[in-house]
């Protein structure tokens, strides 16, 4: 957990520092207008707040919990979903940073790495590693009743404030995005599909 928090934290810091406010924030802040202070408090920050508690619950149960005393099957299967999950988001999030560092790349889409195989690495790298952090708790054999924890992580980052969010509004504004749509797997990583004649 330390390890995903620790780059995932290092890495918004880098992509944000000296920039404005997120997208998502400002859009919210214009339609709530006056209001945005409440609005703010319960959609922004209690919201959050309340999730960020409910979705934890597999590591809370992991570190609660005293038995086994030793690592069990599950835990060492939870070792390589967490690995492949940490690898689509570390590296997606490496090479789109390396994409967008080169200005012959404004305006462009990142089509190669991880970038190939899904348009979104990073959230689907997150959500994996969130099913390892339940397997974690399952195998103490208290917490296998937390799989609601990885079910409304993977929820949020494919229906909510990841994937469908960041979908239209690049489909909108950057072009080739909607050739990438049709060849490129939007969340779990698969082969290229062939584009239709």
């Amino acid at each position: 957990m330390t390890v995903w928090g620790l780059r995932l934290s290092l890495y918004i810091l880098y992509r944000n520092w000296g920039k404005g406010e997120d997208f998502r924030y400002k859009k919210w802040r214009d339609d709530a207008g006056p209001k945005w202070w409440w609005y703010s408090f319960f959609k922004v920050f209690l919201l959050q707040g309340v999730l960020m508690w409910v979705i934890a619950a597999p590591l809370l149960a992991a570190q609660i919990s005293a038995t086994p005393a030793q690592l069990t099957v599950i835990d060492i299967a939870a070792v390589p979903v967490w690995t492949v999950g940490f690898f689509f988001e570390a590296v997606g999030d490496w090479q789109l940073a390396r994409f967008r560092a080169n200005p012959a790349n404004k305006g462009k889409v990142l089509k190669t790495g991880v970038w190939r195989y899904t348009r979104h690495p990073n959230y689907f790298g997150d959500a994996t590693q969130w099913w390892a952090f339940y397997l974690f708790a399952a195998a103490t054999g208290e917490g296998a009743f937390t799989m609601f924890s990885p079910i409304i992580m993977t929820i949020l980052l494919v229906r909510v404030s990841g994937v469908a969010l960041l979908e239209r509004s690049l489909a909108e504004k950057r072009p080739g995005y909607k050739e990438y749509m049709e060849t490129t797997s939007a969340f779990i990583p698969w082969f290229p599909r062939k584009k239709a004649p």
